[in-house]
């Protein structure tokens, strides 16, 4: 079977420098190697990626290689398939890297004595309308977890104190040695099952806290809404969300807005909208109405005579403040002509009187109707 090119093996150009080549290198070693990669060809790729480095990597091999290819490394020429072959010295380093990372992460997330910041909390508020659209002052009840003050957050009962975990010896770690047949013992560390990673045992717990360190309490906040704020508007109270622990910053609380509705208004953005019913009266002959606005106010609205159901009046900076600026939205009034359905005898007569004096006559458009569907023909 013929060899693959040794570039193409790597993945690199052929220009490629040395730190192209052992960078190159270090990722398939890692993708390959038989004590992570159990798949069936792992070793022999991880055999050919290895020769192929070692030839790249040496400027005398390489060269010969770029001149001669694979004539250059066959029988008599040094062979450079052996996972131990001289000159390959940084493969031990490399991989003490790889496999340190793992143990290196695990440490860092056991570290008992490292600072914690607080959790994010959240909480829900609900606003009226008008509280929203004006902005209003809340206070609200957070619960959350804060170091316990009886043992000052130790987790161990005053006049006792923890002990040294015997399993880690306090370190708050385990650690596990492995054969390799390519490069011998391999050490990986995972946090301490007995205490938890946290390098002690408490004998006697807190009556506070149960040893927990924390306890929960409820805070009263007090929460300013801007006006403006919209369905889901998230206000952000830096550091009032659960304590840090050993000295770490505290968390955020976020405070969710939700809106009621309102029986007459529609929100859109900044606007506000409203349907008006009216007679058939006020749409023929015009009318002046009051209409209510958002703070509980009166405002005069002149219908023209002549008025179709569905016509939109937008009346000026009667909406919502803007949020964080300055202006407001506008009031839109959409009206809906109301035919009526009780009628007394009186008002059935006059309708009739009205219908003889109409006749079939109606406000001709513009256009008629089969003329814009069909045209002019």
């Amino acid at each position: 079977m013929s060899k693959r090119d040794y570039y193409e093996v790597l993945g690199v150009e052929r220009g490629a420098d040395a730190a192209d080549l052992k960078r190159a290198f270090r990722k398939l070693a890692q993708q390959y190697h038989p004590d992570v990669n159990k798949a069936p060809d792992a070793e022999s790729m991880f055999k050919e990626i290895n020769e192929a480095y070692q030839v790249l990597s040496d400027p005398q091999k390489r060269a010969a290689y770029d001149r001669f290819g694979h004539a250059a490394t066959g029988p008599g020429s040094g062979g450079y398939g052996d996972f131990n072959a001289a000159g390959f010295g940084d493969l031990g380093s490399i991989f003490e890297e790889f496999f340190s990372g793992f143990a290196g992460a695990s440490t860092q997330r056991s570290r008992r004595n490292a600072p914690r910041r607080g959790a994010d909390l959240r909480v829900d508020i609900k606003l009226t309308f008008e509280e929203a659209a004006f902005g209003v002052d809340r206070e609200i009840d957070v619960p959350r977890m804060e170091p316990c003050d009886r043992c000052n957050a130790g987790g161990a009962e005053p006049g006792t104190s923890s002990e040294r975990c015997p399993t880690c010896n306090g370190s708050g770690e385990i650690h596990r040695r492995q054969q390799s047949p390519l490069f011998g013992t391999i050490v990986t560390a995972s946090p301490c099952p007995a205490c938890g990673g946290e390098g002690e045992m408490i004998k006697t717990p807190c009556t506070k806290c149960n040893g927990r360190k924390q306890v929960q309490v409820t805070r009263k906040i007090k929460v300013n809404v801007p006006a403006g704020v919209d369905e889901g508007t998230r206000i952000r109270l830096a550091g009032e969300g659960e304590m840090g622990m050993l000295g770490g910053p505290p968390g955020n609380l976020y405070v969710v807005i939700n809106i009621e509705p309102h029986p007459i208004f529609v929100r859109n953005e900044f606007d506000i909208h409203m349907e008006l019913p009216i007679n058939f009266a006020q749409a023929a002959l015009g009318d002046i109405i009051e209409i209510p606005t958002l703070q509980n106010g009166r405002e005069e609205l002149e219908i023209p005579a002549g008025t179709q159901t569905g016509k939109t009046f937008r009346l000026r900076s009667l909406g919502i403040p803007r949020l964080q600026r300055s202006g407001r939205g506008d009031l839109n009034v959409t009206v809906r002509v109301v035919t009526p359905t009780d009628l007394n005898e009186e008002q059935r007569e006059l309708f009739r009187k009205l219908a003889g004096s109409l006749g079939n006559q109606l406000n001709e458009p513009k256009k008629g109707f089969f003329e814009r569907l069909w045209g002019d023909d």
